[in-house]
């Protein structure tokens, strides 16, 4: 009885929050149905296929010699390597333990009950939640193509909107704003609206279609750039990511930011896999070829999907979750994206051309359809 009561206590918005899923783990998987952990082939969770780069193991193992003490909480190194990097002061920086953890500073710094967040349908599950943590309100706006409608978004904007999170690519569609709908958008937004720009896939965009999204935090204060190197660097598992903002919003981010959220072992691999630019180099092709490999099987057995610029792709299957099981069943870990309003849908990483190639033959078999041309 006292542990309901104390339960009362809790906000209502808190109790209303629907848990953030992660991808179903290969060890749960394996004990589920008895498989070998070896012989799944995990395509859930848009991590690197390749690992983590050598030179972040490296350095990471260089660092475990002082875990008896705290890490640096300033992540000095780490920041001089991103000002660097992307040539901006080092105050404009802010470490988060992951992508999430900069997500939820910004939620934190510029919402609460009774201002808005604004986030299109379909985009990002952890700005619904870091909204509803903070008992703000939600502003969804229809999705367009599966994607964001800049237009819609921006109209959106009224005197109780507190922060627009814009993902770009987008997870889990794939889809992508140019440069030109960007700006665009950054002109329009008030500048006592916070923008997050959510760039977590930027480094697998092709060269053609990249843009320089730091310029502009030079010329808007209100924008937030997040990043992370879970992705193309292949740190998922440490944990490691930051923003870039002006310096007033960035004291203000870093005055939310819990202390030592970034441990050292992060700090120094991060350090070593920016400077890696052959692994990202490597990254960039394999997911390349990885998504010609995907989209063209899709092709072959005529399966709607949307080309991606990511390193994932959405693709309907009809009964997404009869299917999401059956490839369980056959060592498969897929993404099903139900919970993002996609129930006809699978979310599916690129994988090495082997994992790939192993997906497509338990898709294949899950259809009852034939088996396309192997590619890759």
């Amino acid at each position: 009885m006292t542990s309901h009561l104390i339960l009362e206590q809790s906000p209502d918005y808190v109790r209303a929050i629907s848990p953030y899923r992660a991808g179903k783990p290969i060890e749960e998987l394996a004990r589920e149905y008895g498989l070998n952990p070896q012989a799944i082939v995990k395509l859930a969770s848009n991590e690197n296929p390749l690992g983590m780069p050598e030179s972040a193991l490296a350095a990471m193992q260089a660092a475990a010699a002082d875990l008896g003490r705290y890490p640096d909480s300033n992540g000095f190194e780490l920041k001089a390597a991103l000002a660097n990097k992307h040539q901006v002061p080092a105050d404009w920086i802010t470490l988060g333990n992951g992508s999430n953890d900069i997500l939820e500073m910004a939620a934190r710094a510029f919402l609460q009950p009774g201002l808005g967040s604004i986030y299109a349908q379909h985009s990002f599950a952890v700005y619904a939640l870091a909204t509803q943590a903070i008992g703000a309100k939600h502003v969804v706006v229809p999705a367009k193509n599966l994607g964001h409608d800049p237009d819609a978004m921006v109209q959106a904007i009224n005197d109780d909107t507190g922060i627009i999170f814009i993902a770009n690519p987008n997870n889990p569609t794939g889809t992508f704003l140019s440069a030109a709908q960007i700006e665009a958008m950054l002109r329009r937004i008030p500048q006592t609206v916070a923008v997050v720009l959510d760039e977590a896939y930027t480094d697998y965009l092709p060269p053609e279609v990249r843009m320089d999204s730091i310029a502009w935090v030079r010329s808007y204060p209100n924008l937030i750039v997040s990043r992370t190197l879970s992705k193309a660097y292949g740190l998922a598992g440490l944990r490691i990511g930051y923003a870039i903002a002006q310096e007033a919003v960035t004291d203000l981010l870093n005055r939310l930011r819990q202390p030592f959220n970034v441990n050292s072992l992060a700090l120094a691999a991060a350090t070593a896999a920016l400077a890696d630019d052959a692994f990202l180099a490597k990254s960039y092709s394999l997911n390349r070829a990885g998504l010609e490999q995907l989209q063209s099987a899709f092709e072959a057995m005529k399966l709607p999907y949307v080309p991606s610029y990511a390193n994932f792709v959405l693709v309907k299957v009809g009964d997404a979750a009869s299917v999401y099981e059956a490839l369980l069943r056959d060592g498969v870990i897929v993404r099903p994206v139900a919970n993002y309003g996609l129930a006809a849908w699978l979310r599916v990483s690129v994988g090495l051309p082997e994992e790939n190639n192993a997906f497509i033959n338990a898709l294949a078999k899950a259809l009852h359809i034939e088996r396309p041309q192997a590619k890759g």
